[in-house]
């Protein structure tokens, strides 16, 4: 068994819980696309938008009717939590 991949993936598991928790949805679904480097959170079943919003730092506020359904991060892979020193 690979025990080093698994350590590193909780690793990464475990410094995404304090700020999981603390988002206003209890559910979510986390899809990536690699190739276009692109992250999609939904908050509720992924279902289309009715509206959204461009904010200026590349992410896209997805909203049906006026509740905010989900999240879309273009560049995610360039994006570093500021407390990572690796």
């Amino acid at each position: 068994m690979a025990t080093a991949g698994i350590d590193k993936t909780l690793k990464d598991v475990f410094a995404l819980v304090s700020h999981l928790i603390k988002l206003p949805e209890t559910k979510m679904w986390i899809d990536y696309d690699k190739e276009a480097d692109v992250l999609y959170i939904s908050f509720k079943r992924p279902q289309r938008a009715t509206d959204s919003e461009m904010l200026d730092n590349g992410v896209l506020l997805r909203y049906k009717e006026d509740e905010l359904v989900g999240l879309t991060v273009l560049e995610a892979s360039k994006r570093q939590d500021v407390s990572d020193t690796t």
